[in-house]
């Protein structure tokens, strides 16, 4: 099983990234997808979340309206669309498979707002 984010760097306030996380091991369709992140000196916080098949999505309150999740099950990715970004936004960000007691984590990628 894997899960393998891309698309983390370094960008300025204001900017946009799309991170991305690939699935492979496992039935992706099947499971619920969430982004958490992870500042320096903090604990994880989820981020956003989406159903299986995508219908339904909620975020922190601190980036709504911001991010947008989404997934395409055929390709076995979900996506984290983050626009406006904020300082405050600074984090590893990881995705995250759940199905019942089965769950797996990818090895997260690093976002850096700066200017």
């Amino acid at each position: 099983v894997q899960l393998v984010e891309s698309g983390g760097g370094l960008v300025q306030p204001g900017g946009s990234l799309r991170l991305s996380c690939a699935g492979s091991g496992f039935t992706f369709s099947t499971y619920v997808m969430r982004w958490y992140r992870q500042a320096p000196g903090k604990g994880r916080e989820s981020v956003a979340h989406i159903s299986t098949a995508g219908g339904s999505r909620n975020y922190a309150d601190s980036v709504k309206g911001r991010f947008t999740i989404s997934r395409d099950n055929a390709k076995n990715t979900v996506y984290l669309q983050m626009n406006n970004l904020k300082p405050d936004d600074t984090a590893v960000y990881y995705c995250y498979a759940v199905r019942g007691v089965l769950e797996y984590w990818g090895q997260g990628t690093q976002v850096t707002v700066s200017s």
